[in-house]
């Protein structure tokens, strides 16, 4: 049918998403799932009416100025769209919108398991067991982790993913506090038990635990920065679930390296798929490969949501999840 939409989609999706993505447009899958070039993305865009990238997909200024006049709406299969040059496509009349709030849980959870399984060295645990020579029986003094309970958790952004976050850790035992944009309201404050710190630095030398849920703009890059990250206590943990770029991992690592950070768990690292090397041989961090929002259903909600922002726009109507360069 030549008049159906013409979609782009750079990596492999659900069947279920697939299957009804073909039955309503005229789609081209990618069927190796097989991260695109930056030629086969400038193809794309040359000839979609819709693409629809994934956060492994750089659709920056050079990509979008060689879009043809077909290409009106960037359909990102994500919550985040710092893979994107949101500004650019608006100036090329380029709608772009993205997937929120689907995740919330899957990465809350997530979240909450590397707090637990950095002070209690869940990792390592798992790892000595399956080698006999190094585990001899129990000891009192072996293996030795960190209480979690009374300790205080500091989160930094605090929008749906930070307040999940909240809710799971208070049901631990954690006292929760946070760095935000914005206050909360004195409602959400009260539901959550939580401290408002304005400054981040003074937040960052009183925790136990950070936990980062803030997305990647440009005004968060690094926003743990050498100079803060030597704000925190010798004894403090860093976990961080949102993106590697909103940490200065070279930082880190040598930090981890010296001991003077306790440990960190990171879903996401700052030049994936690369891996700092001193991360890996760091026997103080729990590293996982940026798995958060990596089930079955989050997948599939989120292909949904792709659907309806598409057949919405191709409706004639604005998108549910359109993304304006003022939002980030």
């Amino acid at each position: 049918m030549p008049n159906k939409t013409q979609v782009i989609i750079t990596r492999k999706l659900p069947d279920i998403i697939e299957t009804r993505m073909c039955e309503l447009f005229d789609t081209k899958l990618n069927v190796d799932d097989r991260p695109m070039t930056q030629a086969e993305l400038v193809e794309a865009v040359r000839t979609a009416d819709v693409l629809v990238p994934t956060v492994t997909d750089k659709i920056d200024a050079s990509v979008i100025g060689q879009a043809g006049e077909r290409l009106k709406l960037i359909a990102n299969f994500g919550t985040g769209v710092d893979n994107i040059d949101v500004e650019t496509a608006r100036n090329r009349g380029i709608t772009v919108t993205n997937t929120p709030g689907v995740l919330t849980e899957d990465t809350a959870d997530m979240t909450m398991a590397l707090i637990l399984a950095v002070p209690r060295r869940l990792i390592e645990g798992a790892q000595v067991i399956s080698d006999t020579e190094r585990w001899k029986g129990w000891s009192p003094t072996w293996m030795l982790g960190h209480r979690i309970f009374g300790k205080r958790l500091g989160i930094i952004g605090m929008g749906r993913i930070g307040q999940a976050v909240a809710r799971r850790a208070r049901a631990f035992g954690l006292q929760i506090h946070y760095h935000n944009r914005r206050k909360l309201s004195d409602r959400i404050e009260s539901e959550l038990e939580a401290t408002y710190w304005e400054s981040l630095d003074q937040m960052l030398a009183r925790m136990d635990i950070i936990s980062v849920n803030c997305p990647h703009t440009p005004g968060t890059y690094h926003l743990l920065s050498a100079r803060r990250l030597k704000l925190l206590r010798p004894e403090a943990f860093v976990v961080n679930t949102a993106r590697g770029e909103v940490i200065d991992e070279n930082a880190l690592a040598r930090m981890l390296e010296a001991g003077e950070i306790a440990g960190a768990g990171l879903d996401v690292l700052e030049h994936e798929p690369a891996v700092n090397p001193k991360l890996i041989q760091s026997g103080r961090v729990v590293l996982l490969p940026h798995m958060c929002s990596a089930t079955i259903e989050g997948r599939i909600d989120m292909g949904e949501k792709v659907i309806i922002n598409i057949k919405t726009f191709v409706d004639g109507h604005t998108p549910p999840d359109r993304v304006l360069p003022s939002m980030l």
